[in-house]
């Protein structure tokens, strides 16, 4: 198996780039502690970037500008690391705004149909093509992502991600009750698909596997110990699954599992509840939830649009944020029941969410949840999340003119906070003026014909 700074070699330059632009970077969370111990912003920054990662970052300086180099220069911008999602289906991008359900009705008419066609190796292949294409035009460059029951769909997905060489986690999802019995896999088979996909992807290059349990309902107490037993048997497997979004659900959940004392249990008496598990949701849990994914280092992902467009609920974002025991959450885009694959917009609905909660989400601690705080979800802030020596250098460049009200209110900003709060209530994907992965512009909106570059093309 590669290893990854093997990959990183091969598909990275190698010889220095410089970029050049207004920058912004987290080094801890603003819901923790005060926004200048924790917030960075250069209004002309120099990242410097080698083999892959970032070298240096700082105020601009010619001098320590690399003999040759010439700087990539984003003027009337602002350059942020790369958006980490921490919750998306790529099998559901092709229903994405499908009307009328709550969650459970939603499954069997739209999604379960959708994933259904993944048993076509090719309409994955497409899928997955068209979902990188679109993440990556939003400013996305790692994400938390389900695929399908299919392992091919893993295949697909894990294949796309290493020709743009990015960060991914990602698995194949376990069902052996309530789906359609060609979405079904069992406690046996659905270990041994998961192992080979694990020995073939899991740590090769920027890959990694997450055990992926759709939810408790869709899997018997044995496929859960199952699922428990392969983050048991491996280092540093991920585990991603949903918790408690609607109360329907939340209802079954107890039917079904009489003897656990609440969902969360559900999950952490087989196991899966620890560092690197993520729980999509999570909106009707009790204290003592936040205080076990406290206490285990898991986390939550909050996924607004898609609360509130199935109805689902308001996520308790301030709650699980408390100081006293603070749940790591990252930002969740969903896909389809969420009704965009942009950070920024789904940025203003969280905050939109907060204030029916009568809480305010900052434009600080918004950024911070979409970059840094996604990274953490994943505990994998040490590699990504921050533009910092040692990071992977994965970077959005976003537009402040990108469209002509975009730059009509950016140019009456008064300050850099005032400034990333309308990109995350008027922003969206069109705001991305390009996207570098490893240290690779991968997307460039202007580039024609094709905006998107796999690593090393010409």
């Amino acid at each position: 198996m590669p290893r990854e700074t093997d990959i990183l070699a091969a598909t990275s330059p190698s010889r220095p780039r410089a970029i050049r632009g207004p920058a912004i970077s987290f080094s801890g969370s603003p819901f923790l502690a005060p926004a200048e111990a924790c917030f960075v912003h250069h209004p002309d920054a120099l990242i410097l970037i080698e083999g892959g990662r970032i070298a240096a970052f700082g105020p601009y300086d010619p001098a320590r500008v690399p003999a040759g180099v010439v700087p990539v220069h984003y003027e009337a911008a602002l350059i942020a690391p790369g958006f980490v999602d921490a919750h998306v289906h790529y099998p559901q991008v092709g229903m994405i705004g499908a009307y009328g359900e709550q969650l459970l009705a939603w499954l069997d008419r739209y999604t379960f149909p959708a994933e259904l066609a993944f048993a076509d190796p090719a309409h994955a292949q497409a899928a997955a093509a068209l979902f990188f294409r679109e993440i990556l035009a939003a400013g996305t460059t790692s994400a938390a992502v389900y695929c399908t029951v299919h392992p091919h769909s893993v295949e697909a997905f894990f294949a796309e991600s290493e020709r743009f060489n990015t960060r991914m986690v990602a698995g194949k999802v376990l069902m052996d009750r309530h789906a359609p019995e060609a979405l079904r896999d069992d406690a046996e088979r659905g270990y041994a698909e998961s192992l080979a996909l694990i020995r073939r992807w899991h740590g090769r290059g920027r890959q990694h596997y997450a055990v992926t349990p759709r939810f408790a309902p869709s899997c018997t107490e044995a496929q859960l110990d199952a699922a428990g037993a392969l983050l048991r048997e491996h280092h540093n497997l991920f585990l991603q699954t949903h918790l408690a979004e609607n109360p329907a659900e939340v209802a079954w959940v107890r039917d079904l599992f009489p003897a656990r004392s609440s969902y969360l249990d559900v999950y952490a008496h087989a196991g899966l509840v620890g560092r690197r598990s993520v729980f999509g949701h999570a909106i009707h849990v009790e204290e003592a939830d936040f205080c076990t994914c406290h206490a285990a280092g898991a986390a939550l992902a909050h996924c607004p649009t898609s609360n509130l467009f199935l109805g689902s609920g308001l996520f308790r974002l301030f709650d699980a944020l408390d100081p006293r025991r603070p749940v790591r959450v990252g930002l969740g885009t969903d896909v389809g029941a969420g009704t965009s694959l942009s950070p920024l917009r789904t940025l203003g609905e969280a905050y939109k969410v907060a204030a029916l909660r009568g809480t305010a989400l900052d434009a600080l601690k918004g950024f911070y949840l979409a970059t840094l705080g996604g990274a953490e979800a994943l505990h994998l802030e040490d590699r990504i999340g921050r533009l910092a020596p040692g990071h992977d250098a994965d970077l959005c460049v976003l537009d402040l003119a990108a469209t002509p009200l975009l730059a009509h209110r950016t140019a009456r900003c008064e300050s850099i906070e005032e400034v990333l709060f309308v990109l995350m209530t008027l922003g969206d994907e069109r705001a991305v003026r390009a996207t570098w992965v490893a240290g690779e512009c991968v997307y460039d909106a202007a580039r024609t014909p094709d905006p998107f570059r796999y690593p090393g093309a010409s």
